[in-house]
């Protein structure tokens, strides 16, 4: 294996890891990755990311389908609704020079960062709009719920095609606000939604040869390896300082994205 290859499979890892611990923020740091590593722009970078997410997010996703915590409605709707939205994205992406979408994917990194640097705080939450019930082992379904769900799925499928990310920083706080479900539920379905929505994003992206396979295949396999270890790890690991530690990286490499980007424009 060439050292090109050698780092595509490190990277993805990182990125799987990140998908497995957190069901979100992956995609968002494998995109300014890659145009690091491999001086990509970030038109070509965005969809070997969502090559990435997608089967690393579909492997987490199999994990909770397994545990039978994935709730399966959900995770169908929102990722119906992401399918929807990412062609759009892709079409938008191409029409932005790559300077100002590079500093418009630092700003949204930046977000995800400074919320990762927060940590969870503990949902105070009494009346959800979609609650649990333990005795048929599925959601209670209301229209206001479904309306939000529906929302999340849109805008987490356009900023998909349109910056490479897999959507989970925008499922994640959306499940965690309209439900009551644990911690591990909400990452095993937003990880089953972003697998659905990321593919629309590649088949548009493969079907107007912006995938470059050399990249992504090995990037692919490093990412289901970091799913697979980020189970384990997760099992040992504080949660909330694992997700600190990606705040702190995130930001850093936000304001390097965005210089870098501001510099080229000057």
């Amino acid at each position: 294996m060439e050292p090109a290859q050698i780092g595509s499979v490190a990277l993805g890892g990182v990125i799987g890891l990140i998908l497995a611990l957190t069901g979100a923020g992956g995609g968002t740091l494998a995109v300014p990755m890659l145009m690091f590593a491999f001086g990509m722009p970030l038109a070509s970078a965005a969809p070997v990311s969502l090559l990435a997410v997608m089967v690393a997010a579909a492997v987490g996703a199999g994990f909770g389908l397994r545990e039978r915590i994935v709730r399966y409605r959900a995770a169908t709707l929102m990722g119906a609704c992401g399918l929807l939205a990412a062609p759009p994205g892709i079409w938008l992406a191409r029409q932005i020079p790559n300077e100002p979408l590079s500093v418009l994917f630092g700003l949204v990194l930046a977000y995800v960062s400074m919320r990762m640097l927060r940590g969870r705080k503990p949902a105070q939450k009494r009346h959800p709009d979609c609650v649990f019930d333990p005795s048929v082992g599925r959601l209670r379904w209301t229209p206001r719920c479904a309306r939000s769900m529906a929302a999340a799925g849109l805008v987490a499928g356009l900023l998909a095609g349109l910056l490479g990310v897999g959507g989970g920083l925008v499922l994640v706080p959306a499940l965690r606000r309209v439900t009551d479900l644990n911690m591990r539920s909400v990452t095993a379905t937003s990880l089953a939604a972003i697998a659905l929505i990321c593919i629309g994003s590649i088949l548009v992206a493969a079907s107007i040869g912006l995938v470059q396979w050399a990249v992504a295949v090995p990037f692919t396999a490093g990412a289901v390896g970091g799913v697979v270890a980020g189970r384990r790890i997760a099992a040992a690991a504080g949660d909330l300082g694992l997700q600190r530690l990606f705040g702190v990286v995130g930001a850093a490499v936000a304001v390097a994205l965005i210089g870098r980007a501001l510099r080229a424009m000057a």
